[in-house]
């Protein structure tokens, strides 16, 4: 029954989130559902939360205008892969409740201990969870390993003048070139993000706006997976015709 409302009166809740600057956000939020896209079905934030890993410490979502779409991009594919969920964000307010919410607190969930001994020594306790809404496709989400972190490093300098001639290439399309830390060694050979507040999402549903033409644009960056053959033969290209 509350599906039912919320598909006919749901948007008008985001909107009150995003119209407040996210002051109404604790009133609001435990009434928002969202398509999981692990679990295949609405789930609040708090049904969310509660079933997160212990080492899994924001909200991860993707936004966009298809569900399957955003399903299958490398991005959200790469987050699943990690074992966290990703929901689902379809209509055009999404981005912008979540970028005025900032934060969710889940009240009164089962403490987490990331330390299986120390939770299974505990007397069961109940806690506050208080997460970051992150945007999958937006900034470093951190989720490589420290081994995986230097390997990117080390490919990026390795690569350095490969990264510089491709931006140059692309001009002012995209703000930086770099070597991705979030695509799976068998997945996509390049993914399209951004930096700074502005998303792709928020940019696009600007856009398409009344003053689209004052809209500022979003801070694109390139990313490379250096263990995708497509990179491997840009290097053999490059090795042998740098100007070509």
């Amino acid at each position: 029954a509350f599906e039912k409302f919320f598909e006919n009166f749901g948007r008008g809740l985001k909107y009150g989130i995003y119209a407040s600057y996210g002051m109404k956000k604790d009133e609001l939020a435990d009434l928002l559902l969202f398509w999981s896209a692990r679990e295949q079905k609405l789930l609040s934030l708090r049904e969310y939360v509660a079933a997160m890993p212990a080492d899994q410490h924001a909200i991860y979502y993707a936004a966009g205008d298809d569900r399957d779409r955003l399903a299958k991009m490398p991005v959200v594919e790469s987050v699943l892969a990690k074992g966290y969920d990703v929901l689902l964000c379809t209509q055009d307010v999404d981005e912008f409740c979540f970028q005025a919410m900032r934060d969710y607190t889940a009240k009164d969930l089962p403490k987490v201990y990331e330390d299986e001994a120390a939770r299974e020594a505990a007397e069961p306790e109940r806690e506050d969870r208080t997460v970051e809404l992150h945007n999958v496709t937006s900034g470093d989400l951190d989720l490589a390993t420290d081994e995986e972190k230097k390997a990117a490093e080390e490919t990026a300098k390795a690569n350095d003048d490969l990264l510089s001639a491709l931006k140059e290439a692309l001009g002012d399309k995209v703000e930086k070139v770099a070597i991705s830390t979030r695509l799976a060694a068998d997945g996509a050979p390049a993914v399209i993000t951004s930096e700074g507040p502005l998303s792709l999402e928020m940019e696009q549903v600007l856009s398409a706006g009344p003053e689209s033409g004052d809209v500022p644009r979003a801070q694109r960056v390139l990313e490379i997976n250096s263990n995708h053959p497509i990179f491997e033969k840009l290097c053999s290209l490059y090795a042998e015709d740098k100007d070509k």
